[in-house]
């Protein structure tokens, strides 16, 4: 269709209500898609297109000269590929462009296929088997909407000697692993203090699972190792991902090469109705370009993203955790000969690589853009951090990382995902100190989002963490139910700081090496803002953190008016590792079993001063325990502090209680299961 007709039959009214924010406020050209509309049609609301891609294609004929509305009829929208969107693909020359569910419809963009056809396979066990499209992998299933367990058994932390080259079994039956078909299928899944550590299995040798390198050798030095975690009394051990360990309802396997799902459905579920939904592709929407040619004005609203996979911890690099989704990958020239004795608990080497972490990239990822919005959106069942923002290059597919600003994530739900909700911001050194200014990300407002039931398999994740940027505000969320912190900001331990950090100096020897500079000037983590936020139920299962936790210095950081209980006895605020600058003001913490606040001063290096000038005031809590040292000194203060007892909390404390969360102008803010699902 020419350019002109294609004009006369889409131009229509009714832009995304944002496009008076600095953009051109004009009618919009309206390109529809459905399901079961063709991509050989004219792309109206009488004929639409069938698949994103050409409704993407026909939106950069008209984005250089109107506002254009793709609207998204009810249905499942199965992509074969991640959807690229590019400069071109943004709205240009001051106007906009907003993908945008149809009024009443669900629209669900998927990287999933369905399976279906089940037959027993083994009537004992109750386990059925189905076809599944030929070398399509995945580490995550979803059965009826819930994330489903793989097959897996526990190992006794007793009954294992760990090696350089892997684990030797003992005290148990284990002599059938080495029988096993698929050994390499298989995986060690262990639980820390504050990180959850994946490493594929080689081949089982006699007593021995052989591990595959460099993902063992990553996850046997540093802190909280697989080997000797903080605190192993509550650390745990599994053995999963084998045809062998499926006997419990809900567990599947899947053999990827002969093309076989096998499923032992969970109980009560009909398995004429089952819906079971196989992730193919790891990313749904990569959202960014260059430095030099960012997208821009680009909203996203009312869609709901789901059903992807991450396959990199079942590689050789498998998932080295050090924190909420940075991971070490790589083999190291400088790795010590014996890290189980020498390093499992830190050492010089070690440290050399703290610049030089990766990060788990997103389901949808957005980088080298700016004014880019995702109001009212849903994020379920994704298959690890489900939104990345600036992230650093090797976490995105369009390989320019960082340079995000005017990001704004509003009104979405987040909900049944492997990872964490938000992963904002880089570890590496352009995120901490770039060498283009254009790479800083700037001006990320999360505001009035539902979060819950997230970390359901890298538990070490964050719901939301922002790490280096400027003037991030994190405000009225709601966060429950979350095996981790619920919001986490700042990054670095003050090791990159102005000056360094003493105690990194001194006591680890880590500013030896060449690669981790001394800087003078500080990072790009300022002002930032965690205001208003309702949280509960989170610190499920790691100790480590806090419900809200800041690391490294921060000028102008402000944590106010948020709402904290059933913290599990745990951390509700803590400053870690060289929190500078910090004011925490007005919040209230409900949960009388633990620490209400707490900061690391180190403990060793308290005269260093490593953890100064922050200050807590006029907070009210339930529980008279707080952390680190409170001093003069340190010009760490507690001031105008309020204990509350037997629940008497005072009005103004009931009324940051009632205010935190969900503001009413955000509108109705649903939960994922209290939607309909668009029809499979």
């Amino acid at each position: 269709m020419a350019a002109a007709g294609f004009l006369a039959a889409l131009f229509a009214v009714g832009p995304c209500a944002w496009a008076a924010q600095g953009g051109k406020a004009k009618a919009a050209v309206v390109i529809a898609v459905s399901p079961a509309g063709d991509d050989s049609a004219a792309g109206t609301l009488q004929a639409p297109f069938r698949t994103l891609e050409r409704a993407q294609q026909a939106a950069r004929l008209v984005n250089a000269r109107h506002n254009v509305d793709v609207l998204l009829e009810d249905g499942v929208y199965r992509l074969q590929r991640p959807l690229l969107f590019r400069a071109q693909d943004g709205g240009r020359n001051g106007y906009r462009v907003c993908w945008k569910a149809a009024p009443g419809a669900h629209p669900v963009v998927s990287g999933a296929v369905r399976v279906s056809g089940w037959r027993l396979f083994d009537r004992p066990r109750q386990i059925y088997v189905a076809d599944t499209p030929p070398a399509v992998d995945s580490r995550e299933l979803w059965v009826n909407g819930k994330l489903a367990p793989v097959a897996s058994m526990e190992i006794p932390r007793s009954s294992v000697r760990f090696t350089t080259e892997g684990i030797v079994l003992s005290g148990g039956s284990y002599g059938e692993l080495a029988r096993l078909p698929e050994q390499s299928r298989m995986q060690v899944v262990a639980s820390g203090f504050f990180t959850q550590r994946i490493s594929p299995v080689e081949k089982v040798s006699g007593d021995t699972l052989v591990m595959r390198q460099p993902a063992w050798q990553n996850n046997l030095w540093g802190y909280d190792t697989i080997e000797a975690p903080f605190h192993p009394e509550s650390a745990h051990l599994y053995l999963e991902n084998s045809l062998s360990f499926l006997n419990k309802p809900g567990q599947w396997y899947l053999d990827p090469m002969a093309g076989k799902l096998y499923l032992r459905p969970p109980d009560g579920v009909d398995l004429s109705r089952m819906d079971v939904e196989l992730p193919r592709l790891t990313v749904l929407l990569s959202i960014g370009d260059s430095l030099s040619a960012l997208t821009q004005d680009l909203e996203f609203r009312g869609i709901r993203f789901s059903y992807t996979t991450w396959l990199g911890p079942s590689g050789h690099q498998g998932y080295a955790s050090q924190q909420s989704g940075s991971y070490l990958a790589g083999a190291d020239p400088i790795y010590p000969a014996d890290p189980i004795r020498n390093c499992a608990r830190g050492c010089p080497d070690f440290e050399s690589r703290r610049n030089q972490w990766s990060q788990m990239p997103a389901s949808v990822q957005v980088s080298a853009a700016q004014r880019i919005t995702f109001h009212g959106d849903i994020f379920a069942h994704l298959g690890q951090y489900a939104l990345g923002i600036g992230n650093d290059a090797d976490a995105t597919l369009s390989a320019t990382g960082l340079g995000a600003s005017d990001i704004v994530v509003r009104a979405c739900v987040f909900s049944d995902d492997a990872g964490g909700a938000i992963l904002a911001g880089g570890v590496q050194r352009d995120a901490h100190h770039p060498e283009d200014p254009r790479q800083i990300d700037r001006d990320l407002i999360v505001i009035d989002n539902r979060i819950h039931a997230v970390s359901e398999e890298y538990l070490d994740n964050s719901a939301i963490l922002s790490t280096y940027g400027t003037a991030p505000l994190i405000l009225h969320n709601d966060i429950s139910d979350v095996p981790y912190d619920a919001i986490d900001i700042g990054y670095g331990w003050g090791i990159q700081d102005p000056g360094g950090n003493a105690n990194y100096r001194n006591f680890m020897h880590g500013y030896r090496f060449p690669q981790n500079p001394v800087y003078q000037t500080p990072t790009t983590y300022r002002n930032a803002v965690v205001a208003g936020n309702r949280i509960h139920n989170a610190k499920q299962i790691f100790h480590d953190g806090g419900a809200i936790y800041n690391l490294s210095a921060s000028p102008g950081t402000l944590i106010t008016d948020n709402y904290i209980f059933d913290n599990h006895g745990r951390i509700g605020i803590y400053l870690d590792e060289g929190s500078r600058y910090i004011t925490v003001r007005r919040n209230v913490v409900q949960d009388a079993a633990g620490e209400w606040l707490n900061i690391n001063t180190v403990h060793h290096a308290w005269p260093l001063r490593i953890s100064p000038d922050n200050t807590a005031t006029d907070n009210w809590h339930d529980s008279s325990k707080t952390g680190g040292l409170w001093t003069n000194y340190q010009n760490d203060l507690i001031l105008d502090d309020h204990l509350v007892v037997q629940a008497n909390w005072p009005d103004e404390a009931r009324q940051v209680m009632k205010d935190a969360g969900l503001e009413p102008s955000a509108g109705p803010v649903a939960d994922e299961e209290a939607q309909s699902d668009a029809k499979h």
